[in-house]
């Protein structure tokens, strides 16, 4: 099969798209003919190096976001048959440690991750365990489908599991052209939320909007902390997700309400963050880590989230995995792109 692999770490063109062994369907797993597969951040850092998933070795195939037709079912597979259209949970716990069934299956220390420590999906055909992969309801396309695991995952729960996002309350959300932002907006504004967005591009700004976005904040052209404050007539906003990391972590503490919280789940600008530690416990703002989402909540989060149209921003064909990947290093995009094999 064709496959998008790296040998080694580095810029992107060590990628190339070469006929690699087609995978084998063992018992308890099926083998899929990838028909989408969308880009994600993790896919270009660990490509660069140096791996941020354990048991990352190379030659390395990526792609977490998968959307595909099953063509062989191994023994014991009864969830799905042959012909079926899926999209996979890429988190692949094992089920049978002490942590798993202790029900914190998200801290599952043997996980592996598809694109991340197991062959991913940019390629013709990928390999995984039946028991997490789930049927794509009629009517939805496969870029579609593609898009929907790791956004939508990562903003419900940051958003409803850990931040516990209430009706009639104000969150601020940061990076417009971001598909975790783009589905965040449309998670919030579901549960009854209003929500403020920022970004540094008035074009970003816009698709925000057309997503259901309420208040619309350029924060290289204006300040932060006053426009969210204006908008809650002073309050503050009761909670911020942030994934972008330390570039906007100080500014958005001081735009939370007395007791409100803040969110975060990503390092886009850096890992390290420094705040106003007086100024935070004065308030009883709360920092929340977004901890990694569950197995039977992937699940709970599709059947909600189906009803949601992600932003698609671009789709690039497998041969052009590298356009596709400078894409999001220049951050040009808005919203998912998609490759499809």
């Amino acid at each position: 099969m064709k496959a998008a692999i790296h040998y080694e770490h580095g810029p992107v063109d060590v990628v190339r798209v070469e006929d690699v062994p087609d995978p084998e369907c063992g018992p308890g797993e099926v083998l899929i003919a990838v028909r989408a597969t969308s880009l994600n951040r993790l896919d270009v850092l660990q490509r660069e190096g140096p791996p941020l998933i354990p048991g990352f070795s190379l030659p390395h195939i990526a792609g977490m976001d998968i959307a595909g037709e099953v063509t062989r079912t191994g023994f014991g597979v009864d969830n799905v048959a042959v012909g079926d259209r899926v999209v996979v949970n890429p988190a692949l716990h094992c089920g049978v440690c002490e942590v798993c069934l202790s029900g914190d299956d998200g801290m599952c220390p043997r996980t592996r991750v598809v694109g991340g420590n197991h062959p991913g999906g940019f390629a013709e055909h990928v390999v995984v365990p039946a028991t997490h992969v789930y049927r794509i309801p009629q009517g939805i396309d496969w870029a579609r489908a593609a898009a929907m695991p790791t956004n939508y995952s990562t903003s419900w729960h940051a958003l409803v599991v850990t931040g516990r996002l209430s009706i009639g309350e104000t969150v601020l959300i940061h990076g417009a052209g971001s598909g975790i932002t783009l589905a965040g907006i449309q998670v919030a504004k579901a549960a009854g939320a209003r929500v403020l967005v920022t970004s540094g591009s008035d074009e970003k700004l816009a698709v925000a909007e057309r997503v259901g976005a309420d208040v619309l904040i350029n924060h290289a052209t204006g300040n932060l902390v006053e426009e969210a404050r204006r908008a809650t007539g002073g309050r503050g906003v009761d909670m911020v997700l942030d994934h972008v990391g330390p570039a906007l972590f100080q500014q958005s503490i001081f735009c939370i309400r007395p007791h409100g919280r803040m969110v975060f789940c990503g390092t886009t600008t850096g890992t390290q963050a420094t705040f106003n530690l007086p100024f935070t416990y004065h308030f009883g703002i709360s920092l929340l880590g977004a901890d990694p989402y569950g197995y039977a909540e992937f699940e709970r989060m599709l059947d909600y989230c189906w009803r949601f149209d992600p932003v698609i921003d671009s789709e690039f064909a497998l041969a052009d995995i590298q356009r596709a990947m400078e894409r999001m290093e220049k951050g040009e995009s808005i919203g998912k792109i998609v490759v499809r094999p």
